[in-house]
């Protein structure tokens, strides 16, 4: 019975999130109907990270077993073209060890958050950035984001119905870089917490509009509490961009 790792792109505005839910449409559901299609012995779909609903990836990786054994850029086809209209786009495909493991393999995910700072309204990318009317101070963000950077007890920024066992993770790197009108946040961790990156554009959103100094960010860290935490970002600026393995 092989084994096969996908790597997905879709458009978080047309889904619930991934995780399947009753009633509402769902990237799991989606892929899921797709493979069944091809193979009814399919039994699980297991994701990198399991996106919200709104949020978008160009680097979802899956993994499942099937009965038939397919040539991957066989397989990557029939997806595609089982999946329509939805839109999600099967990007690669190959056969792995039965040891792979697409959620718990995983040794470092990257997620890029897109803010657009412009007065006028930009329907070319509603749903797909999120716009500030002001500019923003991109290297105060910088600064303040040092702060959240290496292990510590994100409690702060993560959601209210949070269940995962400790709220401790660590932060590998946070990025700015200014593109034209656009601001992009790049985060990259082992793993996060739910609304965790949204959290933290949120409050650096703050401290670069200037309702906030830099050093509130490690005071709101610090205080281990919800509502320490600034605003929370929406999720139709953040991109699940890659997930890397051993």
């Amino acid at each position: 019975m092989p084994r096969y790792k996908v790597t997905l792109e879709y458009d978080g505005r047309s889904f619930a999130g991934w995780q399947r839910q009753a009633e509402v449409m769902t990237v799991q559901q989606a892929i899921e109907e797709a493979i069944l299609r091809l193979d009814s012995s399919l039994t699980f779909v297991v994701a990198a990270g399991r996106t919200d609903a709104g949020v978008h990836a160009t680097g979802q990786v899956i993994h499942f077993d099937l009965e038939k054994d397919f040539l991957p850029d066989k397989l990557q086809d029939a997806l595609n073209f089982h999946i329509r209209p939805h839109a999600v786009s099967v990007v690669d495909a190959c056969i792995v060890p039965e040891t792979f493991h697409a959620r718990f393999g995983a040794v470092k995910r990257s997620y890029l958050y897109r803010l657009m700072c412009r007065r006028a309204p930009a329907p070319l990318l509603k749903g797909y950035v999120w716009r500030r009317p002001y500019d923003l101070d991109v290297e105060a963000m910088h600064r303040a984001s040092r702060y959240l950077i290496g292990q510590h007890d994100f409690t702060t920024f993560r959601a209210t119905l949070c269940q995962a066992k400790s709220p401790v993770r660590c932060i590998d790197e946070i990025n700015f870089e200014r593109i034209d009108q656009e601001i992009h946040m790049t985060v990259h961790a082992r793993s996060f917490l739910p609304s965790h990156i949204r959290s933290f554009m949120g409050t650096l959103e703050r401290v670069g509009a200037g309702r906030w100094q830099v050093e509130q960010v490690k005071t709101a860290l610090e205080a281990c509490d919800r509502k320490a935490c600034g605003p929370v970002a929406p999720p139709w600026g953040l991109y699940l961009t890659n997930v890397e393995y051993e």
